[in-house]
């Protein structure tokens, strides 16, 4: 980059990302995400207005007429969520299209009247960072950063009205305030970011990075990093390829940047990710597989008096319906754990699976104690309810349920439930 316009640019429309994305995280957590979108497009007759007011195209002018529509966007929205019967997307919807129209037909009008200043009106909609001068961007990282202040100065009261609000009223917070705070917030960060990501794309600079960042984390500090991170590096990426490409605006190109950020997030994600979704499924899958492999085990012990007696393969397959592969690995984890001893084709616990296969049966066995004397469950109907339960009792529960059940020791089909045992 050789002009240095362009390192103004690019660094206003960082800045106002990053501050959008901060704001984005707490309206994402507040469960409205789509306010952001209905006031993203209730923002384009404020700008028409302020300019037939003004007769020019001054920021601070249109900034003010975009707030202004924006901020009665929002109180619509909530206006018609609370005292009409209209559900909050249909107030959203209905409030996004009236707006944007009236908006659409604002600008119509004026780009036929043939107003000189009019030119170039029609980038606030999709956004023009490349048209910025050095004082719009120099006006615009300032009121970026005395968002980011703001949203600093209230950050641990706001917290506290996004996770609780019950606990914030009785704490004595001004939680309405908070609330109205945050609004504002998202109104101004919306009608600030018009210029260089336009207003049809705002609610996806808003939401994106935050939605993004929560498939990473689930601490609303590392959230907030992750999605201002996000969002600065496909600002940047945005305001770059439109410098190489004039002709391309800005603010699709920081829009698809993010959403190639969040597609990344979705899948690989190391919270709530698909990669790490099937990864735990995995995990839970050969634990219960482990667990299910030791409690048979142990029952086919418990038939013959022998616990610890080594089993062929094909008698543990014909009592556990379970695939070939999985019951390979199942043996092999078990023996790698100490809990399993093999040799060819046969399999049979040491001191201490039999320990643990005890406790996958005591659990199993009070749990179906507790479904048919306490839900009134038939005993031929509790099998598979404990077969999915006793994997994820805790000693906390199992201590409950024995305390409940008044310290049984026998199950519903009269198999006697084993004692506790310390395993070795």
């Amino acid at each position: 980059m050789t002009d240095p316009n362009v390192l103004w640019v690019l660094g206003g429309v960082v800045l106002m990302s990053i501050s959008a994305a901060a704001v984005g995280s707490f309206t994402l957590l507040q469960k409205r995400a789509l306010i952001g979108d209905a006031v993203a497009h209730a923002i384009l007759p404020g700008i028409c207005l302020a300019f037939l007011l003004s007769g020019g195209k001054h920021p601070l002018v249109l900034l003010a007429g975009a707030a202004a529509t924006g901020w009665l966007g929002l109180v619509t929205v909530e206006y018609l969520t609370r005292h009409t019967r209209l559900k909050g997307d249909a107030a959203l919807g209905l409030t996004l299209s009236v707006y944007y129209g009236a908006g659409a037909l604002l600008l119509t009008s004026i780009q036929r009247s043939g107003a000189g200043a009019q030119a170039g009106l029609d980038k606030f909609l999709f956004g023009k960072a490349a048209a910025m001068v050095r004082e719009d961007v120099l006006l615009f990282a300032g009121l970026s950063a005395a968002v980011l202040i703001v949203l600093a100065w209230i950050y641990k009261p706001l917290t506290a009205v996004i996770f609780d609000r019950n606990f914030a009223l009785t704490a004595g917070l001004p939680v309405r305030r908070l609330e109205q705070a945050l609004s504002l917030l998202t109104v101004f960060i919306i009608a600030l970011g018009i210029q260089a990501v336009g207003a049809v794309l705002m609610a996806a600079l808003l939401i994106t990075p935050a939605a993004a960042a929560r498939y990473w984390t689930h601490d609303l500090r590392r959230m907030l990093v992750l999605a201002c991170g996000f969002a600065a590096v496909s600002a940047a990426a945005g305001a770059w390829i439109s410098y190489l490409l004039p002709r391309m605006p800005t603010g699709p190109w920081v829009v698809l940047a993010l959403t190639l950020t969040a597609g990344i997030s979705i899948a690989a994600g190391s919270d709530r990710g698909l990669a790490a979704a099937w990864q735990r499924r995995r995990q839970n899958r050969r634990k219960i597989d482990r667990e299910n492999l030791l409690k048979c085990l142990y029952q086919l012990g418990e038939a013959d008096g022998q616990p610890e007696a080594m089993r062929l393969h094909s008698e543990i397959a014909a009592r556990r319906d379970m695939p070939p592969a999985r019951l390979r690995a199942a043996l092999h984890a078990l023996r790698g754990e100490g809990l399993l001893r093999q040799e060819a084709g046969r399999a049979g616990l040491t001191r201490a699976g039999a320990a643990a296969g005890s406790r996958v049966t005591r659990l199993h066995r009070l749990w179906e104690l507790y479904l048919t004397t306490h839900l009134d469950l038939p005993p031929d109907h509790v099998h598979e309810e404990a077969e999915a339960i006793e994997h994820i009792l805790t000693p906390e529960i199992e201590a409950a349920l024995e305390s409940k059940l008044n310290f049984p020791s026998l199950d519903p089909h009269n198999s006697p439930i084993p004692a506790k045992r310390t395993l070795p």
